[in-house]
C-alpha cells in the first residue's frame, strides 16, 4: 500500500511539474559557435518559445572538442527540461562514427523535435580551377587519392556527406579533418586558401565567399535547388542520379527528462515553427521547417544513425 501511495504521489508530482513547466529561464546550448547553422536557427526560434512560455529562452554557444563539447554539457545537465541541445544531423551520425565520446548520442538523450532541413552546397576553392561537379570527379579520377576534402570533423554531417558523394562518384580523396579548436569558418577558409580542394558547407556560411568568387558552388545536396542559390544545380542534376543529402537540425534533452516536459517542449517547438513569420524567415534563409511528432522524430534519428552506419561500412570507415 505504501509503495502504491508513493508511486501515485510521484506520478502526480510529475504531472504537476510538466503542467507548470517552465517556471524559470530555459537554456539552449549549441555546438558550432556564433553564426553556425544551429546558432542561427536557435536564435530564430527562441523568441517564439519565450513568448509562448512566458519565460526567457537564451542561446549559448559551446563550440569545441570537434563539436562534442555542447552535447557533453547537456548530457550532464539536470534532466528537467531547462537545458536543451540544438544540434545538426551529426548528433545521429556520431553515434556510429565516433568512439570514446563522453556521452552516448542516442542513449543519453531524448530526441524532442525537428527544426529544419536544407541542402549543403558542394564547393571548391577558386584556385583549384574546378568549376563543376563533373570536373571535380574527372580531376579525382585522374589523380586518385591526391585531392583533399575538408570537413568539420569525423562523424559530422559534412564528413559523412562527402563520403557518400565520393562513394557514388567512384572517387578516392584524402580527408582533412579540422585542427583542434577550428570552427566551420576555418574549414571554409582552408578551401578558399586552397589547402583543401572541396568541401560541403551550410549555404548561409559559404554564401559570402561564393558571391565574392572565392568559392565556386558546384552543386547543392538535395533533390531540389536552394532559393539562396537558384542558379546552382543539384548534384543529382549533374549526373549523380538520386543523390540526396540534406542537413537537418533538431532539439534534444538529457535522458530521464519527464515525459510530460518532453511532450510540452515538442508541442511548443511545433507551434513556434508553425507561426507564419518564423516559417517565412526560415524559408527565406534556405530552410524547410520540418513537422514530426516527438515519437516520429525519435524514430527518424535512429533511422538516420543506421543510414550513417551503412555509409561508413560501405566506405570502410573505422570508428575514430
Amino acid at each position: 500500500m505504501r509503495f502504491l501511495l508513493l508511486l501515485l504521489l510521484s506520478i502526480t508530482n510529475g504531472v504537476t511539474f510538466a503542467q507548470d513547466y517552465p517556471t524559470r529561464p530555459v537554456r539552449i546550448i549549441e555546438p558550432f559557435g556564433a553564426g553556425g547553422g544551429p546558432d542561427v536557427i536557435a536564435r530564430a526560434v527562441s523568441p517564439k518559445l519565450s513568448e509562448l512560455w512566458g519565460q526567457p529562452v537564451t542561446v549559448e554557444n559551446h563550440p569545441g572538442a570537434g563539436s562534442t563539447a555542447a552535447p557533453a554539457l547537456v548530457a550532464k545537465s539536470p534532466a528537467d527540461g531547462y537545458t536543451l541541445l540544438v544540434n545538426t544531423s551529426a548528433q545521429a551520425y556520431s553515434a556510429v562514427l565516433v568512439k570514446n565520446l563522453p556521452y552516448d548520442p542516442l542513449k543519453d538523450f531524448i530526441a524532442v523535435a525537428p527544426l529544419t532541413s536544407q541542402p549543403y552546397v558542394l564547393v571548391s576553392g577558386e584556385s583549384s580551377g574546378i568549376t563543376t561537379v563533373r570536373e571535380l570527379i574527372a580531376a579525382a579520377k585522374v589523380n586518385p587519392g591526391v585531392l583533399k576534402f575538408g570537413s568539420t570533423g569525423i562523424g559530422t554531417g559534412t564528413h559523412l556527406g562527402l563520403v557518400k558523394f565520393n562513394l557514388q562518384a567512384g572517387i578516392e580523396a584524402v580527408h582533412v579533418p579540422p585542427r583542434p579548436g577550428d570552427a566551420i569558418t576555418d574549414v571554409i577558409a582552408n578551401a578558399v586558401a586552397g589547402h583543401t580542394t572541396y568541401m560541403m558547407a551550410p549555404i548561409q556560411l559559404a554564401l559570402a565567399d561564393i558571391r565574392a568568387g572565392r568559392l565556386r558552388a558546384l552543386g547543392v545536396t538535395t533533390m531540389k535547388r536552394s532559393s539562396l542559390l537558384p542558379d546552382v544545380p543539384t548534384i543529382a542534376e549533374t549526373g549523380m542520379a538520386g543523390f540526396d543529402y540534406p542537413i537537418w537540425y533538431g532539439v534534444w534533452v538529457p535522458a530521464g527528462t519527464p515525459a510530460g516536459v518532453v511532450d510540452k517542449l515538442a508541442k511548443g517547438i511545433a507551434r513556434a515553427l508553425a507561426t507564419p513569420d518564423l516559417r517565412d524567415w526560415l524559408v527565406k534563409h534556405g530552410g524547410d521547417p520540418m513537422s514530426m511528432t516527438q515519437p516520429e522524430f525519435a524514430r527518424f534519428v535512429v533511422s538516420e544513425s543506421e543510414n550513417a552506419a551503412r555509409i561508413a561500412k560501405a566506405a570502410g570507415i573505422k570508428l575514430q
